[in-house]
């Protein structure tokens, strides 16, 4: 049987008039109107065929004398992994692949140049299952790997910046990795998961991979200064806060979280990020169910993982789009204006008013 889709949008839709529609728009997404772009008609045909999720918006800054509008197109790709857990790890990721190509290929024919992929995108996310083998076969070079190679083609092939989430093996050691490949297929750079949940259980991160060691990097792109916030970070306000210091006007949170954990607050936590640092956030899930059969001394446990999709863009201003479903695969098309990051900053004077030397002594007094 389906999952039934749950949609703050559709219960909207049902149960207000327009009027009474527009006010809760203007409360809950910080403006009356949703802004939709219009799609190609082929767009629609194949996404309904596909059963895929896409919407489109846009957030446009205020008109500059001495600034033309800088303009990108953003698309973030939730997606459910195709294949059972249990098949061979090659096929799983040819499977995977192929779903993310088509999705990938309607994106570029609505012009996205700036495109984030889900937390560990080309693979079930096992740690649930607390083995090593043979999930050890998903993990790959960040410069060379298999879903980087796939990657870097696309990037090339449509003049696109991609953001690829992997498992990542420097000698020996695995490192929950984003890599940032460039329109020309080149790879720009890569940054190394912060903050990893640590608590006993399921979702522990600990035993399978280390802290990120490169800091908070800010990469210089065609398309504008972008960051990754890697999925549990976000929960972790001084890591949103080094990124804006390090100026970057676009952070994208790739994430894999538990439809049991967090989607309460997952739609406040990059929201109040993007009003707080004066950028854009682009906070996406992965979606779908993932079956797991652990084989242990005392037989086979089974171990399922829902996963509630979700995804969402906020303006530095604290407008927002409406969410991805969260149950079906989605592209979340959206234009935005990075001069919006400034107007709001010398608008709201945030960064201006926040101290930072008095936190920063409190701080050094603090981790002594």
């Amino acid at each position: 049987m389906a999952t039934k889709e749950r949609s703050l949008e559709n219960a909207i839709k049902t149960k207000l008039n327009e009027r009474e529609a527009k006010e809760f728009n203007r409360i809950y997404y910080g403006r009356e109107e949703h802004c939709e772009l219009e799609l190609k008609e082929s767009t629609l045909t194949t996404c309904d065929k596909e059963n895929i999720d896409v919407q489109a918006y846009k957030f446009y800054g205020a008109t500059e004398e001495a600034r033309k509008p800088r303009l990108t197109k953003i698309g973030l790709v939730q997606h459910s992994i195709v294949l059972p857990t249990d098949k061979p790890i090659k096929d799983q990721q040819e499977a995977i692949f192929q779903k993310v190509k088509n999705i990938i290929d309607i994106a570029a024919s609505e012009g996205v140049q700036l495109l984030c992929l889900q937390e560990t995108w080309s693979m079930p996310f096992f740690l649930c299952t607390q083995q090593k083998s043979p999930w050890i076969s998903f993990t790959e070079s960040a410069e060379s790997g298999p879903s980087v190679m796939f990657l870097r083609k696309l990037a090339a092939k449509y003049d696109m910046v991609i953001i690829s989430p992997i498992l990542e093996i420097e000698e020996g050691v695995w490192w929950n990795t984003v890599v940032v490949i460039g329109e020309s297929g080149n790879i720009i750079g890569k940054h190394r998961k912060n903050h990893l949940p640590s608590a006993p259980g399921s979702s522990c991160e600990t035993p399978f991979y280390s802290p990120g060691n490169t800091g908070h990097p800010v990469f210089e792109t065609k398309y504008g200064r972008i960051a990754i916030n890697i999925c549990y970070g976000r929960h972790h306000a001084l890591n949103w806060l080094m990124f804006r210091l390090n100026n970057a006007e676009i952070v994208f949170n790739p994430c894999a979280t538990l439809a049991n954990f967090g989607e309460p607050f997952w739609h406040a936590e990059a929201r109040n990020a993007a009003i707080a640092n004066g950028y854009f956030t682009c906070c996406l899930n992965r979606v779908g169910k993932e079956h797991f059969i652990i084989n242990t001394e005392d037989g086979d446990n089974v171990v399922d993982r829902s996963y509630f999709g979700s995804g969402y863009i906020s303006a530095p201003d604290g407008t927002r789009t409406p969410s991805l479903s969260t149950v079906r695969d989605g592209l979340l098309i959206t234009v935005v204006d990075l001069n919006l990051c400034r107007q709001t900053r010398d608008r709201w004077g945030f960064i201006m008013t926040s101290r930072l030397d008095d936190y920063a002594k409190e701080l050094k007094e603090y981790v002594k």
